[in-house]
């Protein structure tokens, strides 16, 4: 690692050891006083964060065991399995991976774009607010920003197959193959697989490259002959990131009014890479994925998923302040300024914010599957995994026969996928194929 990277990730670990609760104080001082730091000192600095304090006055409590978890829910989730007919149960995994497919191709357009941009971007291409995938600008206003220059019809190139008119299939997105990992998982192992089990998959089935945060640093990890749970806390200071958090989604599908199953089976595919907050936004997502089979009422499906995660975690009260929020505030754009001021210090890839723009679209949208994706998209920070989240919600909420042709029929029912043996994988058979794993579940 060169020294620059070392000084941002040793930034984060600095950042992620507060959060938790850690006091840093005296540690983050001398890493601030220090203008050039050798790699010496920022071992040092690492070593120091290791046996830093506890505060005493840290309001939450947040394991990263699964009975712990249990214990500290505040109800146990109830079990809602009803009985589906085969087309029924097709039609919602199917509008699940629809919905996914969509939402991530939507926010992958303006990923890690701030809401400020985005609405700048729409409102030069008079698309504003959003009703359709991203538009290319065809006339730049003078002297543009540098990352503007990158929707215009001569810089489309580096969004290629992402902005509309020019989507064929459904582009190659880590959300979309963690999902496809998931199912082979599944089909593989069943649901009995074990968190090892997720990792060989990785080793096998992922390109390392393709990977990033948390996951490229349990991936390190296991190459390492490391083993979980330390895989997700050995020199990674983005344990509590999203990338467990878009790994969520096929628990759900294969669960259909089992949320506390979805959440186990999310658990153990988080704690791979992630600890604490990482962990829940995966329990949670599940558990919301698996309860949109049985109800829309969008505010049940987020209380469902929140009894799978511990009352008092920073997830949890984000989760609860955006629906106190979306009850006070008329207009989505106010409660998000309210989720900036009070989640804003989070990295813009964090689980804890952008889990809080999803709810965002889907207390928004209100079972609108276009509301939904947009508001999620346009509030920015991780818009593909937020766009993917809620419209996968959405869409087994609705069933893929409901969905609106204009998000669907782009996609020309194809994956472009980095998943060996998977890449050209046609979405209905995909969603075939998890549905056999679903029936199972229910006991068909």
């Amino acid at each position: 690692m060169k020294t620059q990277e070392f000084e941002q990730f040793v930034r984060n670990e600095i950042a992620e050891k507060r959060e938790e609760g850690y006091d840093v104080a005296e540690i983050e001082a001398k890493f601030l006083r220090s203008k050039r730091k050798t790699d010496y000192q920022l071992k040092r600095l690492l070593k120091a964060l290791e046996k830093c304090p506890w505060k005493d006055d840290f309001p939450y409590d947040e394991p990263s065991d699964l009975q712990e978890i249990r214990a500290k829910r505040l109800q146990k989730p109830p079990e809602i399995k009803r009985t589906f007919t085969d087309s029924e149960l097709y039609d919602r995994i199917h509008g699940g991976w629809l919905g996914r497919c969509a939402g991530c191709l939507l926010g992958k357009a303006v990923e890690g774009q701030t809401k400020e941009r985005i609405e700048e971007w729409l409102r030069i291409a008079n698309a504003y607010p959003l009703n359709n995938y991203f538009p290319a600008i065809h006339k730049l206003p003078e002297n543009p920003p540098e990352w503007l220059k990158m929707t215009d019809v001569k810089g489309a190139s580096r969004k290629k197959g992402v902005l509309l008119g020019q989507i064929s299939r459904m582009a190659r997105d880590d959300d979309v193959d963690y999902t496809i990992i998931g199912l082979h998982i599944l089909e593989n192992y069943g649901l009995n697989f074990t968190t090892a089990n997720v990792g060989e998959t990785w080793l096998r089935l992922l390109p390392y490259w393709q990977v990033f945060t948390a996951e490229r640093v349990a991936y390190r990890n296991l190459v390492s002959d490391l083993v979980p749970p330390e895989t997700a806390t050995h020199m990674n200071p983005y344990r509590e990131w999203i990338g467990a958090q878009i790994r969520a989604d096929v628990w759900g599908y294969v669960t259909p009014g089992m949320p506390e199953l979805a959440a186990e089976l999310g658990y153990r595919d988080a704690v791979l890479s992630h600890v604490k907050n990482g962990i829940y936004g995966e329990m949670f997502v599940s558990a919301m994925i698996s309860a949109a089979f049985t109800t829309s009422n969008v505010e049940e499906i987020i209380k469902i998923g929140l009894s799978e995660i511990p009352e008092k975690s920073r997830l949890a009260e984000a989760a609860r302040d955006v629906l106190a929020w979306s009850k006070k505030c008329s207009d989505w754009k106010a409660a998000w300024g309210k989720i900036m001021e009070k989640y804003g210090q989070y990295h813009n890839t964090h689980t804890i914010n952008n889990a809080a723009m999803v709810l965002l679209g889907l207390l928004y949208g209100d079972s609108d599957f276009e509301r939904s994706i947009t508001v999620s998209v346009m509030s920015g920070l991780d818009t593909d995994c937020n766009g993917a989240t809620a419209g996968s919600i959405v869409g087994v909420l609705l069933g893929a026969q409901a969905l609106p042709e204009k998000w669907i029929k782009p996609l020309n029912n194809q994956i472009e996928s980095f998943v060996i043996g998977y890449n050209n994988s046609q979405i209905s058979r995909l969603a075939e194929r998890t549905c056999t794993i679903a029936r199972k579940s229910l006991g068909g």
